[in-house]
Protein backbone atom coordinates (compact mmCIF):
# COMPACT_ATOMS: atom_id res chain seq x y z
CA UNK A 1 0.00 0.00 0.00
CA UNK A 2 1.38 3.40 -0.93
CA UNK A 3 2.06 5.90 1.40
CA UNK A 4 -0.56 8.29 0.16
CA UNK A 5 -3.16 5.29 0.14
CA UNK A 6 -2.22 4.58 3.86
CA UNK A 7 -2.43 8.37 5.43
CA UNK A 8 -5.12 9.44 3.16
CA UNK A 9 -8.53 7.11 2.83
CA UNK A 10 -10.39 9.70 0.54
CA UNK A 11 -11.92 8.64 -2.55
CA UNK A 12 -15.37 8.26 -2.23
CA UNK A 13 -17.17 4.63 -3.26
CA UNK A 14 -17.86 4.15 -6.87
CA UNK A 15 -15.47 7.11 -8.06
CA UNK A 16 -11.89 7.15 -9.17
CA UNK A 17 -8.65 9.49 -8.63
CA UNK A 18 -9.57 11.01 -12.34
CA UNK A 19 -13.00 11.02 -11.88
CA UNK A 20 -12.82 13.30 -8.34
CA UNK A 21 -10.25 15.78 -9.79
CA UNK A 22 -13.06 16.02 -12.88
CA UNK A 23 -15.51 16.78 -10.70
CA UNK A 24 -13.80 19.33 -8.71
CA UNK A 25 -12.82 20.57 -11.92
CA UNK A 26 -16.49 21.22 -13.06
CA UNK A 27 -17.26 22.35 -9.62
CA UNK A 28 -14.16 25.06 -9.76
CA UNK A 29 -15.58 25.96 -12.88
CA UNK A 30 -19.07 27.01 -11.95
CA UNK A 31 -17.81 28.68 -8.79
CA UNK A 32 -15.54 31.30 -10.55
CA UNK A 33 -18.06 31.74 -13.07
CA UNK A 34 -20.84 32.77 -10.40
CA UNK A 35 -18.22 34.58 -8.58
CA UNK A 36 -17.30 36.61 -11.72
CA UNK A 37 -20.70 37.30 -11.66
CA UNK A 38 -20.41 39.92 -8.84
CA UNK A 39 -17.66 41.44 -9.94
CA UNK A 40 -17.67 41.78 -13.72
CA UNK A 41 -20.28 44.69 -13.33
CA UNK A 42 -18.30 47.46 -11.47
CA UNK A 43 -16.52 49.16 -14.18
CA UNK A 44 -19.60 48.61 -16.37
CA UNK A 45 -22.27 50.04 -13.50
CA UNK A 46 -21.60 53.74 -14.97
CA UNK A 47 -22.97 52.81 -18.53
CA UNK A 48 -25.55 50.45 -17.56
CA UNK A 49 -27.18 52.52 -15.21
CA UNK A 50 -26.81 55.97 -17.84
CA UNK A 51 -28.42 53.28 -20.23
CA UNK A 52 -31.09 52.29 -18.18
CA UNK A 53 -32.06 55.77 -16.96
CA UNK A 54 -31.46 54.72 -12.93
CA UNK A 55 -30.54 56.52 -9.94
CA UNK A 56 -27.82 56.76 -7.95
CA UNK A 57 -29.77 54.23 -4.80
CA UNK A 58 -30.18 51.82 -7.61
CA UNK A 59 -26.42 52.20 -8.65
CA UNK A 60 -25.54 51.28 -4.87
CA UNK A 61 -27.98 48.40 -5.06
CA UNK A 62 -26.91 46.70 -7.99
CA UNK A 63 -24.02 45.33 -6.02
CA UNK A 64 -26.05 45.18 -2.55
CA UNK A 65 -28.89 43.44 -3.34
CA UNK A 66 -26.28 40.56 -4.92
CA UNK A 67 -24.73 40.24 -1.64
CA UNK A 68 -27.77 40.60 0.40
CA UNK A 69 -29.48 37.37 -1.78
CA UNK A 70 -26.22 35.78 -1.12
CA UNK A 71 -26.05 35.56 2.55
CA UNK A 72 -29.69 34.92 3.28
CA UNK A 73 -29.86 32.32 1.27
CA UNK A 74 -26.49 30.39 2.01
CA UNK A 75 -27.77 28.77 5.48
CA UNK A 76 -30.73 27.66 3.52
CA UNK A 77 -28.57 25.81 1.13
CA UNK A 78 -26.16 24.65 3.48
CA UNK A 79 -29.18 23.14 5.54
CA UNK A 80 -30.71 21.52 2.16
CA UNK A 81 -27.01 20.33 1.65
CA UNK A 82 -27.11 18.31 4.72
CA UNK A 83 -30.73 16.37 3.60
CA UNK A 84 -30.78 15.92 0.44
CA UNK A 85 -28.60 15.05 -2.77
CA UNK A 86 -25.64 17.60 -2.74
CA UNK A 87 -25.07 16.75 -6.25
CA UNK A 88 -29.02 17.58 -6.94
CA UNK A 89 -28.53 21.16 -5.49
CA UNK A 90 -25.49 22.27 -7.30
CA UNK A 91 -27.18 21.39 -10.39
CA UNK A 92 -30.22 23.77 -9.09
CA UNK A 93 -28.24 26.46 -8.38
CA UNK A 94 -26.55 26.47 -11.57
CA UNK A 95 -29.59 26.37 -13.59
CA UNK A 96 -30.72 29.03 -11.42
CA UNK A 97 -27.55 31.13 -12.26
CA UNK A 98 -28.29 30.92 -15.96
CA UNK A 99 -31.71 31.98 -15.75
CA UNK A 100 -30.52 34.68 -13.46
CA UNK A 101 -27.84 35.79 -15.86
CA UNK A 102 -30.11 35.95 -18.62
CA UNK A 103 -32.83 38.14 -16.74
CA UNK A 104 -29.80 40.77 -16.43
CA UNK A 105 -28.60 40.24 -19.78
CA UNK A 106 -31.79 41.41 -21.41
CA UNK A 107 -33.01 43.74 -18.74
CA UNK A 108 -35.21 46.47 -20.63
CA UNK A 109 -34.69 48.53 -17.02
CA UNK A 110 -33.21 49.05 -14.14
CA UNK A 111 -36.23 47.04 -11.80
CA UNK A 112 -35.62 43.55 -13.90
CA UNK A 113 -31.75 43.86 -13.97
CA UNK A 114 -32.06 44.44 -10.16
CA UNK A 115 -34.14 41.44 -10.39
CA UNK A 116 -31.64 39.34 -12.30
CA UNK A 117 -28.97 40.13 -9.47
CA UNK A 118 -31.38 38.93 -6.66
CA UNK A 119 -31.68 35.83 -8.00
CA UNK A 120 -27.73 35.53 -9.20
CA UNK A 121 -27.00 36.37 -5.98
CA UNK A 122 -29.55 32.83 -4.53
CA UNK A 123 -27.57 31.14 -6.94
CA UNK A 124 -24.61 32.36 -5.47
CA UNK A 125 -24.92 31.32 -2.05
CA UNK A 126 -25.86 27.74 -2.65
CA UNK A 127 -22.66 27.24 -5.43
CA UNK A 128 -20.28 28.95 -3.24
CA UNK A 129 -21.94 26.69 -0.01
CA UNK A 130 -22.31 23.59 -1.94
CA UNK A 131 -18.95 23.83 -3.41
CA UNK A 132 -17.40 23.56 -0.47
CA UNK A 133 -19.79 20.84 1.18
CA UNK A 134 -19.22 18.62 -2.00
CA UNK A 135 -14.98 19.13 -1.84
CA UNK A 136 -15.46 18.53 1.92
CA UNK A 137 -17.59 15.05 0.66
CA UNK A 138 -14.70 14.33 -1.59
CA UNK A 139 -11.62 14.84 -0.09
CA UNK A 140 -10.36 14.78 3.43
CA UNK A 141 -9.63 17.82 5.92
CA UNK A 142 -5.92 16.42 5.92
CA UNK A 143 -5.81 16.94 2.03
CA UNK A 144 -8.18 19.88 1.85
CA UNK A 145 -6.05 22.38 2.14
CA UNK A 146 -4.54 21.39 -1.52
CA UNK A 147 -7.96 22.44 -2.66
CA UNK A 148 -8.11 25.34 -0.88
CA UNK A 149 -5.28 27.16 -3.01
CA UNK A 150 -7.84 26.64 -5.97
CA UNK A 151 -10.39 27.33 -4.13
CA UNK A 152 -8.77 30.72 -2.89
CA UNK A 153 -7.04 31.41 -6.12
CA UNK A 154 -10.73 31.00 -8.25
CA UNK A 155 -12.82 33.45 -5.89
CA UNK A 156 -9.77 36.11 -5.90
CA UNK A 157 -9.57 35.78 -9.51
CA UNK A 158 -13.04 36.86 -10.21
CA UNK A 159 -13.26 39.16 -7.46
CA UNK A 160 -10.04 41.03 -8.53
CA UNK A 161 -10.28 40.40 -12.02
CA UNK A 162 -14.02 40.90 -12.64
CA UNK A 163 -13.73 44.71 -12.94
CA UNK A 164 -10.98 44.37 -15.61
CA UNK A 165 -12.80 42.13 -18.25
CA UNK A 166 -15.75 43.75 -17.19
CA UNK A 167 -13.95 47.28 -18.80
CA UNK A 168 -12.90 45.40 -21.35
CA UNK A 169 -16.35 44.00 -22.47
CA UNK A 170 -18.09 47.10 -22.38
CA UNK A 171 -15.28 49.09 -24.63
CA UNK A 172 -16.16 45.95 -27.12
CA UNK A 173 -19.06 44.39 -27.24
CA UNK A 174 -21.45 45.96 -24.98
CA UNK A 175 -22.33 45.65 -21.33
CA UNK A 176 -24.85 43.11 -22.10
CA UNK A 177 -22.33 40.35 -22.33
CA UNK A 178 -21.12 41.16 -19.00
CA UNK A 179 -24.08 38.46 -18.06
CA UNK A 180 -24.48 36.51 -20.96
CA UNK A 181 -20.61 35.35 -21.14
CA UNK A 182 -21.77 33.25 -17.59
CA UNK A 183 -24.36 30.91 -19.57
CA UNK A 184 -22.30 28.97 -22.06
CA UNK A 185 -19.55 28.65 -19.34
CA UNK A 186 -21.99 27.58 -16.66
CA UNK A 187 -23.75 25.20 -19.17
CA UNK A 188 -20.30 23.56 -19.99
CA UNK A 189 -19.14 23.29 -16.52
CA UNK A 190 -22.59 21.62 -15.04
CA UNK A 191 -22.74 19.07 -17.69
CA UNK A 192 -18.65 17.75 -16.88
CA UNK A 193 -19.45 18.03 -13.18
CA UNK A 194 -23.03 16.34 -13.69
CA UNK A 195 -21.18 13.18 -16.17
CA UNK A 196 -17.97 12.78 -13.10
CA UNK A 197 -19.56 12.97 -9.69
CA UNK A 198 -21.18 10.03 -8.19
CA UNK A 199 -21.86 10.75 -4.50
CA UNK A 200 -23.75 8.66 -2.81
CA UNK A 201 -27.83 10.01 -2.73
CA UNK A 202 -28.87 11.15 0.99
CA UNK A 203 -32.44 10.17 1.52
CA UNK A 204 -34.04 12.20 4.17
CA UNK A 205 -37.35 14.07 4.20
CA UNK A 206 -36.62 17.51 4.27
CA UNK A 207 -38.34 19.99 6.67
CA UNK A 208 -37.45 23.57 6.26
CA UNK A 209 -37.10 26.07 8.28
CA UNK A 210 -38.95 28.28 6.73
CA UNK A 211 -40.17 31.12 9.61
CA UNK A 212 -36.28 31.11 10.77
CA UNK A 213 -35.43 31.37 6.89
CA UNK A 214 -37.88 34.24 6.59
CA UNK A 215 -36.19 36.00 9.65
CA UNK A 216 -32.98 35.95 8.78
CA UNK A 217 -33.69 37.36 5.94
CA UNK A 218 -35.38 40.28 7.13
CA UNK A 219 -32.92 40.94 10.14
CA UNK A 220 -30.07 40.74 7.31
CA UNK A 221 -31.77 43.20 5.00
CA UNK A 222 -32.72 45.79 7.55
CA UNK A 223 -29.20 45.35 9.26
CA UNK A 224 -27.79 46.39 5.74
CA UNK A 225 -30.39 49.51 4.54
CA UNK A 226 -29.30 51.01 7.86
CA UNK A 227 -25.94 50.66 7.14
CA UNK A 228 -26.46 52.10 3.47
CA UNK A 229 -28.62 55.08 4.51
CA UNK A 230 -27.80 56.19 7.92
CA UNK A 231 -25.58 59.24 8.24
CA UNK A 232 -26.17 60.89 5.08
CA UNK A 233 -27.24 64.09 4.86
CA UNK A 234 -30.27 62.48 2.14
CA UNK A 235 -31.93 59.97 4.16
CA UNK A 236 -31.31 60.33 8.23
CA UNK A 237 -28.75 60.74 10.52
CA UNK A 238 -27.16 57.92 12.64
CA UNK A 239 -29.19 59.35 16.29
CA UNK A 240 -32.78 59.83 14.81
CA UNK A 241 -36.16 58.00 14.99
CA UNK A 242 -35.42 56.32 12.07
CA UNK A 243 -32.43 54.82 12.93
CA UNK A 244 -34.06 53.77 16.27
CA UNK A 245 -37.03 52.01 14.84
CA UNK A 246 -34.69 50.25 12.28
CA UNK A 247 -32.40 48.93 14.93
CA UNK A 248 -35.43 47.98 17.36
CA UNK A 249 -36.87 46.09 14.77
CA UNK A 250 -33.66 43.81 14.15
CA UNK A 251 -33.11 43.40 17.90
CA UNK A 252 -36.50 42.36 18.10
CA UNK A 253 -36.62 40.16 14.90
CA UNK A 254 -32.76 38.95 16.21
CA UNK A 255 -34.41 37.25 19.92
CA UNK A 256 -37.45 36.05 17.82
CA UNK A 257 -35.42 34.41 15.25
CA UNK A 258 -33.29 32.95 18.16
CA UNK A 259 -36.13 31.51 19.87
CA UNK A 260 -37.63 29.93 16.55
CA UNK A 261 -34.60 28.54 15.84
CA UNK A 262 -33.93 26.50 19.38
CA UNK A 263 -37.63 25.12 19.16
CA UNK A 264 -37.08 24.30 15.43
CA UNK A 265 -36.74 20.87 14.81
CA UNK A 266 -34.50 21.68 11.73
CA UNK A 267 -33.19 24.79 12.30
CA UNK A 268 -32.08 26.89 9.22
CA UNK A 269 -28.68 27.63 11.40
CA UNK A 270 -27.94 24.87 13.96
CA UNK A 271 -27.40 28.02 16.99
CA UNK A 272 -25.10 25.18 19.00
CA UNK A 273 -22.79 24.98 16.54
CA UNK A 274 -21.27 28.71 17.79
CA UNK A 275 -20.94 26.98 20.72
CA UNK A 276 -17.92 25.40 19.51
CA UNK A 277 -14.67 28.27 20.18
CA UNK A 278 -12.82 27.18 16.57
CA UNK A 279 -16.80 28.23 14.80
CA UNK A 280 -17.65 30.92 16.87
CA UNK A 281 -14.12 33.06 16.41
CA UNK A 282 -14.24 31.96 12.77
CA UNK A 283 -17.54 33.67 12.57
CA UNK A 284 -15.73 36.46 13.59
CA UNK A 285 -12.58 36.61 12.12
CA UNK A 286 -14.36 35.99 8.40
CA UNK A 287 -17.27 38.80 9.54
CA UNK A 288 -13.83 41.33 10.01
CA UNK A 289 -11.88 40.19 6.85
CA UNK A 290 -14.92 40.07 4.39
CA UNK A 291 -14.09 43.80 3.30
CA UNK A 292 -11.08 42.89 1.95
CA UNK A 293 -13.62 40.71 -0.32
CA UNK A 294 -16.91 42.78 -0.61
CA UNK A 295 -15.89 46.42 0.35
CA UNK A 296 -12.37 46.86 -1.04
CA UNK A 297 -12.69 46.33 -4.76
CA UNK A 298 -15.41 48.67 -6.21
CA UNK A 299 -13.50 51.67 -3.58
CA UNK A 300 -10.06 50.83 -4.60
CA UNK A 301 -11.53 51.25 -8.51
CA UNK A 302 -12.64 54.61 -7.26
CA UNK A 303 -9.92 55.42 -5.98
CA UNK A 304 -7.72 54.60 -8.87
CA UNK A 305 -9.85 55.93 -11.08
CA UNK A 306 -11.50 59.61 -9.50
CA UNK A 307 -8.54 59.90 -7.15
CA UNK A 308 -5.35 59.30 -9.29
CA UNK A 309 -6.69 59.43 -12.91
CA UNK A 310 -5.92 56.33 -14.01
CA UNK A 311 -8.36 54.10 -17.31
CA UNK A 312 -9.94 51.68 -16.59
CA UNK A 313 -7.40 49.32 -17.73
CA UNK A 314 -5.01 50.32 -16.02
CA UNK A 315 -7.19 50.61 -12.73
CA UNK A 316 -8.07 46.69 -13.52
CA UNK A 317 -4.01 45.55 -13.67
CA UNK A 318 -3.47 47.31 -10.53
CA UNK A 319 -5.56 44.72 -9.26
CA UNK A 320 -2.86 42.42 -10.52
CA UNK A 321 -0.49 43.13 -7.45
CA UNK A 322 -3.41 41.95 -5.44
CA UNK A 323 -4.34 38.68 -7.05
CA UNK A 324 -0.81 37.34 -6.87
CA UNK A 325 -0.10 37.82 -3.40
CA UNK A 326 -3.37 35.85 -3.09
CA UNK A 327 -2.25 33.15 -5.57
CA UNK A 328 1.19 32.66 -3.66
CA UNK A 329 -0.77 32.98 -0.24
CA UNK A 330 -2.93 30.81 -0.56
CA UNK A 331 -0.51 28.33 -2.41
CA UNK A 332 1.75 27.98 0.19
CA UNK A 333 0.02 27.70 2.96
CA UNK A 334 -2.85 25.25 1.72
CA UNK A 335 0.27 22.92 0.63
CA UNK A 336 1.93 23.68 3.68
CA UNK A 337 -1.22 22.66 5.80
CA UNK A 338 -1.75 19.58 3.89
CA UNK A 339 1.72 18.29 4.49
CA UNK A 340 2.22 19.48 8.37
CA UNK A 341 -1.57 19.46 9.60
CA UNK A 342 -0.56 23.07 11.18
CA UNK A 343 -3.45 25.56 10.51
CA UNK A 344 -3.45 28.57 12.84
CA UNK A 345 -0.36 30.62 12.27
CA UNK A 346 -1.29 31.00 9.12
CA UNK A 347 -4.50 32.67 10.38
CA UNK A 348 -2.40 35.01 12.70
CA UNK A 349 -0.23 36.06 10.08
CA UNK A 350 -2.47 36.37 7.55
CA UNK A 351 -4.66 38.78 9.47
CA UNK A 352 -1.84 41.05 10.85
CA UNK A 353 -0.35 41.45 7.69
CA UNK A 354 -3.82 42.48 6.31
CA UNK A 355 -4.66 44.73 9.32
CA UNK A 356 -0.61 46.52 8.72
CA UNK A 357 -1.12 46.72 5.08
CA UNK A 358 -4.85 48.91 4.98
CA UNK A 359 -3.55 51.03 7.89
CA UNK A 360 -0.19 51.39 5.50
CA UNK A 361 -2.64 52.36 2.31
CA UNK A 362 -4.62 54.45 4.38
CA UNK A 363 -1.17 56.67 5.17
CA UNK A 364 -0.05 56.88 1.60
CA UNK A 365 -3.14 56.87 -0.18
CA UNK A 366 -3.01 60.23 -1.05
CA UNK A 367 0.47 60.94 -2.07
CA UNK A 368 2.02 57.28 -2.83
CA UNK A 369 3.42 56.61 -6.33
CA UNK A 370 1.98 54.03 -8.30
CA UNK A 371 4.84 50.95 -7.57
CA UNK A 372 3.94 51.81 -3.99
CA UNK A 373 0.19 51.00 -4.09
CA UNK A 374 1.23 47.81 -6.04
CA UNK A 375 3.50 46.63 -3.46
CA UNK A 376 0.68 47.63 -0.05
CA UNK A 377 -2.05 45.60 -2.84
CA UNK A 378 0.24 42.34 -3.00
CA UNK A 379 0.63 42.24 1.19
CA UNK A 380 -3.18 42.33 1.12
CA UNK A 381 -3.62 40.21 -0.80
CA UNK A 382 -1.02 37.55 1.05
CA UNK A 383 -2.86 38.50 4.04
CA UNK A 384 -6.22 38.01 2.76
CA UNK A 385 -5.14 34.77 1.24
CA UNK A 386 -3.46 33.07 4.39
CA UNK A 387 -7.37 33.33 6.08
CA UNK A 388 -10.05 33.15 3.79
CA UNK A 389 -10.15 29.29 3.20
CA UNK A 390 -8.38 28.55 6.03
CA UNK A 391 -11.07 29.32 8.35
CA UNK A 392 -13.53 27.17 6.30
CA UNK A 393 -10.82 23.96 6.87
CA UNK A 394 -10.41 24.81 10.34
CA UNK A 395 -14.48 24.93 11.07
CA UNK A 396 -15.34 21.77 8.46
CA UNK A 397 -12.88 20.20 10.94
CA UNK A 398 -14.55 20.20 14.11
CA UNK A 399 -17.95 18.57 12.43
CA UNK A 400 -18.84 14.89 10.95
CA UNK A 401 -19.39 14.92 7.31
CA UNK A 402 -23.27 14.93 7.79
CA UNK A 403 -23.20 18.24 8.89
CA UNK A 404 -20.24 19.76 7.04
CA UNK A 405 -22.88 21.68 4.91
CA UNK A 406 -24.23 23.47 7.47
CA UNK A 407 -20.66 24.18 8.54
CA UNK A 408 -19.83 25.71 5.53
CA UNK A 409 -22.94 28.11 5.31
CA UNK A 410 -22.09 29.43 8.42
CA UNK A 411 -19.12 30.37 7.53
CA UNK A 412 -19.95 31.36 3.99
CA UNK A 413 -22.90 33.10 5.52
CA UNK A 414 -20.60 35.36 7.66
CA UNK A 415 -18.11 35.87 4.95
CA UNK A 416 -21.28 37.58 2.92
CA UNK A 417 -22.90 38.99 5.60
CA UNK A 418 -19.93 41.36 6.35
CA UNK A 419 -19.07 42.21 2.79
CA UNK A 420 -22.51 43.27 2.30
CA UNK A 421 -21.72 45.48 5.90
CA UNK A 422 -18.51 46.83 5.01
CA UNK A 423 -19.67 47.29 1.37
CA UNK A 424 -22.47 49.59 3.06
CA UNK A 425 -20.48 51.33 5.30
CA UNK A 426 -17.46 52.16 3.17
CA UNK A 427 -19.92 53.80 0.35
CA UNK A 428 -21.35 55.87 3.27
CA UNK A 429 -17.94 56.70 3.96
CA UNK A 430 -17.11 57.77 0.85
CA UNK A 431 -20.45 59.88 0.01
CA UNK A 432 -19.28 61.89 3.25
CA UNK A 433 -16.21 62.33 2.26
CA UNK A 434 -17.24 63.90 -1.13
CA UNK A 435 -20.37 65.79 0.04
CA UNK A 436 -23.12 63.73 -1.58
CA UNK A 437 -24.20 60.70 -3.41
CA UNK A 438 -23.35 61.90 -7.09
CA UNK A 439 -20.68 59.60 -8.53
CA UNK A 440 -18.34 62.42 -10.49
CA UNK A 441 -17.13 60.99 -13.88
CA UNK A 442 -13.73 59.71 -13.94
CA UNK A 443 -10.98 61.82 -16.23
CA UNK A 444 -7.93 60.07 -17.43
CA UNK A 445 -4.96 61.33 -16.46
CA UNK A 446 -6.21 64.12 -14.15
CA UNK A 447 -6.76 63.01 -10.62
CA UNK A 448 -8.90 64.34 -7.72
CA UNK A 449 -7.57 64.80 -4.50
CA UNK A 450 -10.71 65.17 -2.66
CA UNK A 451 -11.59 61.62 -3.67
CA UNK A 452 -7.75 60.51 -3.10
CA UNK A 453 -8.15 61.53 0.54
CA UNK A 454 -11.74 60.12 0.76
CA UNK A 455 -10.27 57.05 -0.01
CA UNK A 456 -7.27 57.62 2.45
CA UNK A 457 -10.10 57.30 5.01
CA UNK A 458 -12.15 54.47 3.50
CA UNK A 459 -9.59 52.45 3.49
CA UNK A 460 -8.41 53.57 7.33
CA UNK A 461 -11.85 52.53 8.68
CA UNK A 462 -11.61 48.73 6.55
CA UNK A 463 -7.89 48.76 8.54
CA UNK A 464 -9.42 49.29 11.77
CA UNK A 465 -12.42 46.36 10.43
CA UNK A 466 -9.91 43.93 10.30
CA UNK A 467 -8.45 44.32 13.61
CA UNK A 468 -11.23 41.82 15.49
CA UNK A 469 -9.80 38.91 12.66
CA UNK A 470 -6.06 39.71 14.85
CA UNK A 471 -7.83 38.76 18.21
CA UNK A 472 -9.79 35.88 16.87
CA UNK A 473 -7.44 33.84 15.16
CA UNK A 474 -4.91 34.49 18.33
CA UNK A 475 -7.52 33.30 20.59
CA UNK A 476 -8.96 30.33 18.06
CA UNK A 477 -7.70 26.56 19.33
CA UNK A 478 -5.38 24.72 16.80
CA UNK A 479 -7.12 21.11 16.78
CA UNK A 480 -5.40 18.82 14.67
CA UNK A 481 -7.33 18.43 10.85
CA UNK A 482 -8.50 14.55 10.44
CA UNK A 483 -6.91 12.48 7.61
CA UNK A 484 -10.50 10.81 6.83
CA UNK A 485 -13.53 12.24 5.82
Amino acid sequence: MSQSTADFDDIPEGMTRRQVNWAIAGLLSVFFTVGLSMNIVLTALPVIVGELDGNQIQYSWVVIINLLANASSTPIWGKLADTVSKKKLFQAAGVIFILACLIAGFAPTMEILLLGRLFQGVAMGGVLTLTMAIIASLISPRRRGRYAGWLGLCMTTSTMGGPLIGGLIVDTIGWRWCFLTGVPMTLVSLVVFSVMLKLQAVRRQVKLDVMGAALLVTVVSAVTIWLSLAGLEEFFPWTSWQSAVLLGSVAVLLIVFVVVERHSREPVIHLRMLTNRVTFLAVISSVSIAVALGALPPYLMQYLQLGRGLSPTEAGLMLVPLIGGNLVSTTISGRLIARTGRWKGWLIGGAVILTVSFFGLSLVAGAAATWEVAVILFLIGLGFGAQMQNLMLAVQNTVQVAQVGQASSIISFSRTFGAASWNSVLGSVMALQVGGLAVAAPTVGSGDPVYAEAAGTVFLVGACATIPAVLANALMPEEPLRTTI
